[in-house]
């Protein structure tokens, strides 16, 4: 038997999280695999929580006080996950994306292929449109790669829909709790390549997610000051000093101060960067 951890963390999303789990479930898994998922309840009072237990009871959750914010609940599942049993993989999963029914046969089969040494990544597209990519792995020279009918070599990945092996886990590591939110997922595939893990997307689109506002709060000049001082500051916003952290650690120094400095001007500023913006 070999065993599946599923990583989630959710907040205020009940139906996409009922949804989510819904299509965990119906996944035509191999018998040979068992599946545990661990979903970070991170603060939510929708009634998250008490429905999912009630739906499904056999998922592990993990309470906590609304303060982890993604990245540092994915950490925590994992944190749990590993403590209990020897997993020989680890799914990252977002809530609001759609599985396709075969999404983890196709990765575990990728997988294989590789000799499950590899990170193994699925592309998703707008729920709306299945030509439009949204998230998947990516290159450090054209970003979001278009998945293919063949396994593709990436350079790192959005967190959507990650597949890590015992090896990668062991050999790497979690994902650094020193980042709120975002770049947890960016970091932790430029870390495994420092390392010589290879990471590679999986045939065609695995689920479905639509892309988050393409300009964020924070620099967007049709925002007030004062709500993109608030943004600009939020674990959901560029948090500048977990920015300057992820860039000095894989750029360096001088990338990183540059940028420290100019996103602070361009709070003051956005409109020295986007002409093009409409109120």
């Amino acid at each position: 038997m070999k065993n599946i951890a599923v990583l989630l963390t959710v907040y205020n999303r009940k139906k996409e999280t009922l949804n989510c789990l819904q299509q965990i479930y119906n996944q035509h898994l191999n018998k040979e695999y068992n599946i545990d998922v661990y979903l970070i309840n991170d603060g939510c009072t929708d009634g998250t929580p008490d429905l999912v237990q009630q739906l499904y009871p056999n998922v592990k959750i993990i309470n906590s006080e609304g303060d982890l914010f993604w990245n540092r609940g994915m950490h925590l599942a994992w944190s749990i996950a590993a403590k209990k049993k020897e997993y020989n993989f680890y799914l990252w999963l977002n809530d609001d994306t759609q599985l396709k029914n075969n999404a983890l046969n196709i990765l575990l089969e990728t997988s294989a292929g590789l000799d499950d040494q590899s990170i193994v990544i699925g592309s998703t597209h707008a729920i709306q449109n299945n030509m439009e990519l949204t998230y998947g792995g990516r290159s450090l020279n054209q970003g979001l790669i278009l998945p293919k009918n063949e396994i593709i070599a990436c350079d790192y990945f959005n967190g959507n829909i990650v597949l890590i092996p015992e090896f990668v886990y062991k050999k790497v590591g979690m994902n650094d709790p020193i980042f709120h939110h975002a770049l947890g997922d960016f970091d932790y595939g430029l870390r495994a390549r420092k390392k010589g893990v290879t990471m590679y997307i999986a045939p065609g689109f695995l689920g479905a997610c639509d892309a988050h506002e393409s300009l964020a709060t924070w620099c967007n000049p049709n925002k007030t000051f004062k709500q993109r001082v608030k943004a600009f500051r939020s674990p959901l916003g560029n948090n500048p000093e977990e920015h300057y952290i992820y860039e000095k650690r894989h750029y360096g120094t001088i990338i990183a101060v540059f940028h420290y400095f100019t996103n602070h001007l361009r709070v003051v500023f956005p409109s020295l960067w986007d002409k093009k913006i409409k109120p």
